[in-house]
């Protein structure tokens, strides 16, 4: 559910960038309970589909990435990346693909090293503050899992001094950006970006810090 202090959580960062390589795999992902397949096409345009075959409802992350297509793993059919239309029936191969048929897409953006989604086929731009939530030359740190609800880590990271959307503050001594995935009910992931150099003091330090951070939400009596 959107807050005022977290003006943008309509766009949920769900995966990085870099996890979805063109035509290479398909990523399960999840935002407000809606479980997603994430893939890029042939083409380099991210994509971020319901993830459910409208013919049986077998998971498009079981299936492959053809070109520009997706392909169900089950009777192989295929949709087209950017509408959801089927396009292709292996099987019989001289009939027309039904119009009728069509993956339920939702709205992509890449911005700040992240895959953005909106769970709406045509979503408004990401705004500013997320879009330039990393600053240039900073590091992913880690994805922090969390039995918790994503309101309850952001009140935590609030405690901790740090300040939304883009929710970035000192961690671990370290200067962070924590982009906060709202993936389920009580399951929040925590993108983490930093300042600090890969293998570095401050970097091992982060990684102490999240864990801790996580312990600490988890422990919380009431979590809402």
């Amino acid at each position: 559910m959107n807050t005022p202090e977290n003006t943008a959580a309509t766009w949920h960062p769900v995966a990085r960038s870099a996890d979805l390589r063109p035509g290479a795999n398909i990523v399960a992902g999840f935002a407000e309970g809606q479980e997603l397949a994430l893939w890029r096409a042939a083409d380099g345009t991210a994509q971020a589909w319901e993830n459910r075959c409208p013919h049986r409802s077998v998971r498009f992350t079981l299936g492959q990435v053809i070109d520009n297509r997706l392909a169900c793993a089950y009777h192989g059919w295929q949709y087209e990346a950017g509408s959801g239309q089927c396009a292709s029936i292996p099987a019989h191969p001289a009939m027309q693909a039904p119009r009728n048929v069509c993956a339920k897409t939702f709205g992509t953006a890449e911005a700040a090293g992240m895959l953005w989604v909106h769970l709406s086929p045509e979503a408004p731009p990401v705004p500013d503050e997320l879009r330039n939530a990393v600053p240039a030359g900073w590091h992913f740190c880690r994805t922090l899992t969390v039995r918790a609800s994503a309101g309850t880590v952001r009140k935590e990271l609030a405690r901790h001094g740090m300040a939304s959307p883009a929710w970035r503050g000192r961690l671990g001594g370290t200067e962070t950006v924590a982009l906060i995935l709202d993936a389920q009910t009580r399951l929040a992931f925590i993108h983490l970006w930093t300042e600090a150099a890969p293998g570095s003091a401050a970097m091992k330090a982060l990684h102490a810090a999240a864990r801790q951070l996580r312990t600490d939400i988890e422990a919380l009596p009431h979590q809402g």
